[in-house]
């Protein structure tokens, strides 16, 4: 990541955007200069947005404070995130004139570029890195435990983490949510003895879930060279091995 972030392009951003963000005062503003705007979509992982300009100026100028907001509606919680930060649609002055803005989208969007680089390789790579930031905060987050997992699944890149370290079909997504929830509450608390997404400000707890979301991803990509009972070791194998490394 070091090596990264000294990449020319990755400085280049970096500078730019320190310079120029604080003059930043409306939605529309900052929609206007591509620059700016690749940086605070890509700080929430929302840069594939970036030709949707109208959307994302609605969603700005919306803020969050209203509960019919449009980033408030929206199932993706990152778009939601996105406004709550500048803050355009809050307060009749954008956080963007706040001194350590700028630290605050900027630290994000090199590890979401990041991220990315290492998709272009290993897009499972990409997933791991995500929830090992994404989860904890979500578990850090207000609201009920219920809110939280409804959360989860309106966020792409968790689900996809839970739903394949647990095993779920590709069918899963297409049952009623409540019956999601319910299920992927209760494979978690047989994983990890508690259904509340609280327990992911643990880091052991994330390791685990990334372990086994790993192991799920390389099986996967050998399933074809793999007959049932090879798989079905393979899981034991690696089973066993966590289970001495916790003795």
């Amino acid at each position: 990541m070091t090596a990264f972030n000294a990449q020319p392009s990755v400085k280049r951003d970096e500078a730019y955007f320190r310079e120029k963000i604080g003059s930043i005062k409306t939605a529309e503003q900052l929609v206007k200069d591509p620059r700016l705007l690749r940086v605070a979509l890509g700080a929430f992982g929302l840069e594939g947005d970036m030709p949707n300009k109208f959307f994302i100026r609605k969603i700005l100028e919306g803020g969050t404070l209203q509960p019919d907001a449009l980033a408030n509606k929206l199932s993706n919680k990152q778009y939601q995130k996105f406004a709550e930060a500048f803050g355009f649609g809050n307060f009749d002055t954008p956080n963007t004139v706040l001194s350590d803005f700028a630290d605050k989208i900027l630290t994000p969007y090199k590890a979401q570029q990041f991220a990315v680089a290492v998709g272009t390789q290993n897009d499972d790579m990409r997933l791991a890195l995500n929830v090992e930031t994404a989860l904890p905060e979500l578990g850090k987050s207000t609201g009920s435990s219920l809110t939280q997992w409804y959360t989860l699944l309106g966020n792409p890149p968790l689900r996809k983490v839970f739903e394949k370290a647990f095993g779920l079909p590709l069918s899963f997504g297409a049952i009623d949510l409540d019956r999601q929830v319910e299920t992927l509450q209760s494979r978690t608390k047989a994983m990890f003895g508690s259904s509340d997404l609280a327990q992911f400000k643990d880091p052991e707890k994330v390791d685990k879930l990334v372990r086994q979301f790993l192991v799920r991803s390389e099986l996967d990509e050998n399933a074809s060279s793999l007959g049932a009972g090879q798989v079905a070791l393979t899981l034991l194998q690696q089973s066993a091995s966590r289970f001495r490394l916790t003795r």
